[in-house]
């Protein structure tokens, strides 16, 4: 897929001009966002002309209305493909596609998949990659970025052209679901989660095809929990 790449200055959110002005295969870049969302309430903080703020708009043929989790894995694992040739350790998915560092965030993905009966009309993709901003001043609990990891600033146009690259390749590669779980933060261990019944302990078991996260708790049981119904305790 060849992406046509459009630069703006600055707006609310490329997920939401993408929308409004775009077309599949396109991908809008924004040197600032006054209103960068994250999934659900959050938000993303991100310094002017520092970090790589973006939006790409694509219509998966491919991938059934019911089969939209796929898109969410080729999507984390194109961009962990992306970076872990600059990074030493180890990039890892958080469920569902929080890309981190050790225990920081240095990426945050929004999709916003539009459905036409059983296929997907359009996937609007969303990106906030931490590059080159070295102080980060929001209550964001673990941010990092590229620039801090290896030392010294990174080329944000060559990081996009080549991520693009990686979505293209992920969105045909069969293997990238059983590339998503062997990325994922937390997949060997016992650590801390949260519902809404209060603090756990569990092991990460699997993530389903539909995108829900199986966890096994220190009593044995099963538990299955949709985005936003569990949290890591980090």
């Amino acid at each position: 897929m060849d992406f046509k790449i459009i630069h703006i200055e600055e707006t609310d959110s490329t997920n939401r001009w993408l929308k409004e002005h775009g077309e599949p295969l396109l991908c809008v870049v924004a040197d600032y966002q006054t209103a960068g969302k994250g999934c659900g309430t959050n938000t993303w903080e991100s310094e002017r002309g520092k970090n790589l703020t973006f939006s790409v708009m694509i219509h998966p043929e491919e991938i059934p209305a019911s089969g939209q989790f796929l898109i969410s894995e080729a999507v984390s694992v194109a961009l962990c493909r992306t970076l872990s040739p600059y990074i030493y350790n180890k990039v890892e998915i958080k469920w569902p596609n929080d890309i981190y560092v050790d225990d920081r965030k240095i990426c945050g993905i929004l999709i916003e998949n539009r459905l036409q009966g059983p296929i997907i009309k359009d996937a609007v993709i969303g990106i906030g990659l931490n590059v080159n901003q070295t102080t980060f001043v929001s209550d964001a609990p673990n941010p990092v970025s590229l620039c801090q990891i290896t030392g010294h600033e990174m080329n944000r146009e060559a990081l996009l052209d080549e991520f693009l690259k990686r979505l293209d390749e992920a969105l045909h590669d069969e293997t990238v679901p059983t590339d998503y779980r062997s990325r994922l933060y937390r997949r060997d261990g016992l650590f801390a989660y949260r519902d809404l019944e209060g603090l756990f302990r569990a092991r990460l078991k699997d993530v389903l095809p539909d995108g829900r996260l199986l966890l096994t708790d220190e009593a044995g049981q099963d538990r299955t929990y949709a985005f936003k119904e569990v949290q890591f305790v980090i």
